[in-house]
């Protein structure tokens, strides 16, 4: 079954900051991306491809927007939905007042349904279709959120957290429960249609030794999955890490003396990184979630991108809903961009949608399943629209090339700018 859509189009091929900037994406003024039986089959100038396809095939033709693949969000809690903005505190106040209470409630696997589905439209609605997950310490948080991801047919990974001290009784597990429960959701859903799991140690305060090790072991009896964890994201929680693990060298070696390290695994924030640090995560293909809108809400300090890129660390976008304050894609490359700013150094627009797209899919080891429109990956995009807002619309009047066209979507834009976000071809 063909699907054919037509308009302005852009997608990427490379990493802007490693290749000449024209070798880093395809862009066409009036494209079509055809897609057949939910993956993309061609993609190309309409002029060449058109007189190709069958007179029967309808073709959708998305005028005054940009067409390009759904967004990737390396880094969101889904239980933290109705949590976020919750005032004043830094990282480690903000998990005691706040996130561990709204927690508890996704014991109950009705509420985890709830939230899931709400927290799932608003990624949509905002133009992402792949996001990686935390779930509770709760297995019932997992099951809920697979149970309604693979209703929508989406690709979204997520795990069961990880925590057995320095947390509240009602949301610690042990080492040994911790393994038998993700070692159970791991069987029932890794790899089901278009869903996976991520073994979720929450972060090296909250996890025992041996509870680091089994989350190690298990990552070597299903080398596939996904290890999601927080790393480096405030100065106190570095310092205690210290204090609690005394024989590490540094915050990255709790984690890589678990074995813990790897291809497909996602550490979150790394604001206050050694290059030591980094060139580890970069000899390991390991990769870092940019969460920028958290990063500036809970005081947590400026990502160094120039570092990562410097030892060739994967690096992906995340909204760590809820300390970040936007499930927007658009409005994280906004607070993105400032970030840099602050720390004088230029992030350019395709480098910042690279990163939102295929540098996510990267992140998460998928490059050629989702990012980008290359031929048979799979056919998540969306439709970006330049008009949706009279702002927009002004500033566009006076734009003359696609840099500066991206550059106002990602300072302007929000969920309003996404006109339509399509999952396997269909529009959702």
């Amino acid at each position: 079954m063909l699907k054919v859509y037509r308009g302005e189009l852009l997608h990427f091929l490379a990493d802007p900051a490693k290749v000449a900037l024209e070798d880093s994406y395809q862009y066409f003024d009036d494209g079509l991306l055809i897609v057949k039986d939910g993956l993309v089959e061609q993609v190309g100038e309409a002029r060449q491809l058109l007189p190709t396809l069958d007179q029967s095939v309808e073709v959708t033709h998305y005028k005054d927007g940009l067409i390009m693949p759904g967004f990737i969000d390396t880094h969101v809690h889904y239980p933290q939905t109705e949590m976020i903005a919750s005032y004043g505190e830094q990282l480690l106040e903000w998990l005691e007042n706040y996130t561990f209470p709204f927690e508890r409630q996704f014991s109950d696997f009705e509420h985890g349904k709830n939230v899931a589905e709400f927290f799932l439209t608003q990624l949509l609605e905002a133009g992402t279709t792949t996001a990686l997950v935390f779930g509770t310490v709760h297995k019932e948080s997992v099951e809920a959120f697979f149970t309604v991801a693979q209703q929508k047919k989406l690709r979204m990974i997520c795990g069961k957290v990880l925590m057995d001290q320095n947390c509240p009784d009602y949301l610690s597990d042990t080492a040994q429960s911790g393994y038998d429960d993700s070692k159970a959701l791991i069987e029932k859903w890794h790899n089901t249609d278009r869903l996976q799991y991520a073994i979720t140690p929450r972060f090296a305060p909250t996890c025992s030794s041996e509870q680091l090790n089994k989350a190690g072991q298990l990552l070597r009896e299903n080398p596939s999955v996904y290890l999601h964890t927080h790393l480096s994201e405030n100065k106190a929680e570095i310092a205690w890490v210290k204090d609690l693990f005394p024989d590490s060298d540094g915050y990255l070696d709790v984690y890589d003396k678990s074995k813990l390290l790897g291809r497909r695994s996602v550490f979150a924030h790394g604001v206050h990184l050694h290059d030591s640090e980094c060139q580890r995560l970069g000899e390991t293909d390991s990769a870092i979630a940019f969460c920028p809108s958290s990063n500036l809400f809970l005081g947590s300090g400026l990502f160094n991108l120039q570092q990562a890129l410097k030892f060739d660390v994967n690096v992906g976008y995340g909204t760590d809903i809820g300390a970040g304050t936007t499930f927007s894609m658009l409005s994280t490359l906004n607070e993105g961009y400032k970030t840099q700013q602050l720390r004088a150094e230029k992030l350019s627009p395709f480098q910042s949608f690279y990163l939102a797209t295929l540098g996510g899919a990267i992140a998460l080891d998928l490059e050629g399943t989702i990012g980008n429109f290359t031929h048979g990956a799979e056919a998540d995009f969306i439709v970006l629209d330049y008009h949706a807002t009279p702002l927009m619309d002004r500033r566009m009047q006076h734009c003359t090339n696609l840099s500066e066209k991206l550059f106002i979507l990602s300072m302007l834009g929000d969920e309003r700018h996404v006109k339509a976000t399509h999952i396997m071809g269909e529009r959702v």
